[in-house]
Parts: structure tokens; C-alpha cells; sequence
């Protein structure tokens, strides 16, 4: 298994994913929904942008998790925006390989590449009773903020003056 980044040549990967992201619950939301709807289809649609960037879990030529980070802008915001220098974390484990720790290990790097680019934070949006939530807290993400039924997520990249890390 090796872990690769992601590239414009991976957008309907991410399409996939995108999709995979409301149905979490069992949804019924479809490819048509998603490309029909700009709130969602952002996500994917023009990735990467100039600072976008993300990774993909791979099994020979089979993509069994991608995590990525999209920079949205004030005008066009995504569900956990925070501010323009923020970028959103989507991330999906799909169908079968989900519980193997593959999020995890995706997350961790996406969490270490975007420390080494000099990013400050990363945000995220999660559905109340979406099993996630428990990846994103173990990984040291907060509630930031409600919206509905979704708590935006903050992760801090910044070093903690209290505790010397």
C-alpha cells in the first residue's frame, strides 16, 4: 500500500468521495445531486487549486481512502469555513475499508504536509452522529462553531506556548 498525493487527474475520484461525504449516514444523495449543487461540487470541481493539496491511499491501482484540503474563499464558503487561510479537510475511507486505520494514517500526513507548508489550522465539518467526530478528536480537533446539525472543527497548527509542543 503506498500513499500518493492527489492531482486534477484524480477529480472524479474525489467526485466519488464528495458523494461518499453526505451519504455517510445512508443517505441518498447522488452523483447528480452532487454536481448539480456548487456548495458541494466545489470540493472536487477545480482541485487543486494553487494552494489545494491531498493524499490517496492506494492498493495496487485501487484508491481505498483520499483525504484533502480545499482554500475557500468568503464569497464561496465551504460547510466548516473559517476564514480564507484555512483550508477545509474532506475525507473518506470508502465502503470495505473503513476501521483499518487508513483515515488515521492519511489524516496524520495531510496533518504533517500542511505543518511543513506553514499553514496555521485546518477546519472541518461534521454531521452530529457521523462516527468521524471521534477520528478528528483524537487528532486534536475542537468545536469552533455549530451550523444545523454539524459542528465546525478546528485543528491548530500552530505550536501550544502552554505546553512547550
Amino acid at each position: 500500500m503506498t500513499i500518493r498525493p492527489l492531482t486534477a487527474a484524480d477529480r472524479p475520484l474525489l467526485r466519488e468521495a464528495t458523494l461518499a461525504n453526505p451519504n455517510w449516514n445512508g443517505g441518498s444523495s447522488t452523483l447528480d445531486n452532487v454536481d448539480k449543487t456548487p456548495e458541494i461540487s466545489h470540493y472536487f470541481a477545480n482541485f487543486p487549486s494553487s494552494r489545494d493539496f491531498g493524499l490517496a491511499h492506494q492498493d495496487d491501482d485501487a484508491v481505498h481512502a483520499v483525504a484533502w484540503l480545499v482554500f475557500f474563499s468568503a464569497e464561496a464558503p465551504g460547510y466548516g469555513f473559517i476564514n480564507e487561510g484555512t483550508p477545509e479537510l474532506s475525507i473518506t475511507t470508502f465502503d470495505g475499508h473503513r476501521g483499518q486505520g487508513l483515515g488515521s494514517t492519511l489524516l496524520a500526513e495531510l496533518i504533517r504536509q500542511a505543518r511543513s507548508r506553514g499553514l496555521t489550522g485546518i477546519s472541518l465539518s461534521v454531521e452530529d452522529g457521523n462516527n468521524a467526530r471521534h477520528l478528528y478528536a483524537r487528532a486534536g480537533f475542537r468545536v469552533a462553531g455549530r451550523n444545523g446539525n454539524s459542528d465546525t472543527m478546528f485543528f491548530s497548527l500552530l505550536p501550544d506556548t502552554r505546553s512547550g509542543y
